[in-house]
């Protein structure tokens, strides 16, 4: 009997190719059967399972109410599960953990005000580094080193609070990134912004995470966002109904609309298009792509 590699048994089982690198990153999260609900309420999460690779870019969706911040603040301690297990690079989240597993994630909330603590952008980024006792002179060496890594260094001497959305996003996240987190979790932190302060955001945290070997989990409605991911999982009333590449995702609009989500632009072009007999032998594009694809449609027209 022929033995499938790994690649062919994914194309033959889930019809989408995974690149071997990605595929043998450990796990640097693993959420196994937990359940859990809020006081005087129904159960959320039954026995809900998922695995976050070292190194990857993981984008969870879904409607209001679906589970989406529940789970990070479960991830990170914030909230208690009622059964269930939940580990952080290798550490298992509990009350003897939970001082070690907080300073291996940091989050970046919606609201990046909620975050600020510090009398100036400076004062800021150096608190949490001044709760854990950082020598001073080192701890002006990462604060310079954080805020010039998000281009705020000019801002130190501002106040947090005076400066645009998209200023006070790079501070949280400079905060974050002083303090040397293996995990950013992105909680609707662009939500808040105008389109292209949205691309700079998420582009600074690309960045950031290549050059410091980051794992970030983005948890969006924006579509856009969600496309940029390396995985998407679907959240739906406390359970993961879908969960694949963004190209194997966003391939299907229609089963997104279905379940009150939006699919990107482009693939709803391109299904526009398809309806009408003009296919193309890619899944999902970006707008870029999109428009060299079209403009190479009607060069042969």
């Amino acid at each position: 009997m022929h033995q499938l590699s790994v690649s062919d048994f994914f194309v033959h089982k889930f019809g989408f190719a995974v690149d071997h690198e990605v595929f043998n990153m450990q796990n640097i999260i693993e959420v196994n059967q937990i359940s859990y609900n809020y006081p005087e309420r129904s159960l959320l999460f039954d026995n809900l399972s998922l695995n976050v690779r070292e190194g990857e870019w993981l984008a969870l969706i879904g409607q209001n109410g679906s589970g989406k911040s529940t789970l990070a603040r479960l991830i990170d301690g914030l909230l208690v599960l009622k059964s269930g297990a939940i580990t952080v690079d290798g550490l298992s989240v509990n009350d003897e953990n939970i001082n070690e597993i907080r300073n291996r994630i940091g989050i970046v909330f919606q609201n990046p005000e909620d975050q600020f603590v510090g009398a100036t952008v400076e004062d800021d980024v150096a608190f949490g580094l001044e709760n854990r006792q950082v020598p001073r002179e080192q701890m002006h060496e990462i604060v310079e080193k954080s805020l010039k890594s998000v281009g705020m260094w000019q801002f130190r001497e501002r106040i947090p609070a005076n400066l645009s959305g998209g200023q006070k996003q790079r501070v949280a996240i400079a905060g974050i990134i002083a303090l040397h987190p293996k995990i950013i979790i992105l909680d609707e932190a662009t939500s808040m912004l105008d389109p292209q302060g949205r691309k700079d955001i998420l582009q600074l945290v690309r960045d950031l995470k290549e050059d410091n070997h980051l794992t970030v989990i983005s948890i969006t409605h924006d579509i856009d966002e969600a496309a940029g991911a390396d995985r998407v999982v679907i959240l739906n009333q406390g359970q993961i109904i879908d969960e694949n590449t963004p190209d194997g995702i966003f391939a299907k609009p229609q089963r997104l609309k279905q379940i009150g989500l939006d699919a990107p632009y482009p693939a709803k072009v391109i299904e526009a298009l398809s309806r009408r007999g003009i296919t193309s032998d890619k899944q999902y594009m970006n707008d870029e792509e999109l428009i060299a694809w079209i403009k190479q449609l009607v060069s042969r027209m």
